[in-house]
């Protein structure tokens, strides 16, 4: 049996029932400018009778992307700016990205580096260029972790993998090796068995970190191409942008976050949207964010409890932006909304 294709275009999600024909004028401008990719576990994943589909808003073009707005650019996070050479971002002193390709299994509506993957964006690291990356990690001995991006690296081979550890390996200041994907829930079936295994990286600490938004997308096809990962002795991350529409309400929050702690995914990061262009119909206010970070406290495990972050546009680096607890009066609130003086009145007489 043939397996189903990722769809690539505004005609194919409109001949697999996924958009209305009547859509695929302006959707089309909407994929000339902005790649589009969908797997077959995602699409499967899609209610085209659901306008408000969580999946859908994460996947499916949408004309509002075409307008943009106030504060919106190319690059909101400033990986240029702290690209010494090509395929490295060096922002914070002791680790970097390195992103070998800019292709992904599926494209995101949301993705603050729109502008750089899909096929008419930045081209994958040719030899040379990947050869100047490792020069200049190993030039670098304050480096001790890379996070290896793009992209996807999960794309990638497990011979083009195994060769990306095999000169990490031999970098001896480099302590740690993270891999940042989606493809153990959007593309489950790629996760092998001689995949896993060239993610292995001799002598450094590996991990992986998985980008997932609703707890859907954790499918049984998911949760188990993670049990390969982790059963392999890397442990897992997550990540999740904060979508309005998709995760901005206490309980789907929770449930992710519950399900990521099932399956043995410490949960790490709650992204803030970045202003990347056409992305504000997708973008929750800063004040709702935190608004949300407070309900589920308290609600949910503290396993279930990620760090909620902005990365400060331009480049100047990702700061938590959590609720606070501690008033300047000497007092803190309680997960319900309690207020009790600290310290303890009785501490004050000591």
């Amino acid at each position: 049996m043939t397996a189903a294709p990722t769809l690539r275009s505004a005609l194919a999600l409109a001949e697999a029932g996924l958009i209305a024909p009547e859509r695929l004028p302006a959707l089309e401008q909407v994929a000339a400018r902005y790649a589009v990719a969908i797997t077959p576990a995602m699409a499967e994943l899609i209610d085209p009778a659901d306008p408000a589909d969580p999946i859908a808003r994460q996947f499916l073009p949408h004309e509002a992307e075409l307008v943009e707005s106030a504060g919106e650019v190319a690059d909101p996070i400033g990986d240029l700016t702290h690209s010494p050479v090509e395929g490295i971002v060096h922002r914070y002193p002791d680790r970097v990205l390195l992103k070998p390709t800019h292709t992904c299994a599926v494209y995101c509506r949301f993705c603050f580096r729109r502008e750089m993957v899909g096929p008419e964006g930045l081209a994958n690291l040719a030899p040379a260029q990947l050869d100047a990356a490792f020069a200049y990690v190993a030039g670098h001995p304050e480096i001790w972790e890379v996070i290896v991006t793009g992209g996807d690296p999960l794309v990638l081979s497990p011979r083009r993998l195994r060769d990306l550890g095999r000169r990490l390996a031999a970098i001896d200041h480099v302590k740690v090796v993270r891999f940042h994907s989606r493809a153990p829930a959007v593309d489950p079936e790629a996760i092998t068995d001689e995949l896993v295994a060239a993610l292995k990286v001799p002598g450094k600490a590996v991990y992986v970190a998985l980008h997932a938004n609703h707890v859907r997308e954790l499918t049984p096809a998911a949760r188990a191409a993670c049990a390969r990962i982790i059963d392999a002795g890397l442990p897992m991350l997550s990540q999740t942008v904060l979508l309005r529409g998709v995760n901005d309400d206490p309980e789907t929050l929770g449930a992710l976050m519950r399900a990521f702690v099932e399956t043995r995914i410490r949960p790490y990061y709650l992204h803030h949207g970045d202003h990347a262009p056409g992305t504000a119909h997708l973008r929750t206010t800063v004040e709702e964010g935190r608004a949300l970070m407070r309900a589920i406290r308290g609600r949910f495990s503290g396993l279930c409890q990620p760090t909620y972050v902005l990365d400060i546009p331009d480049g100047h680096g990702k700061v938590p932006i959590g609720p606070d607890y501690l008033a300047v009066d000497g007092e803190v609130e309680d997960p319900n909304g309690g207020t009790h003086p600290y310290p303890p009145i009785a501490d004050t007489a000591r």
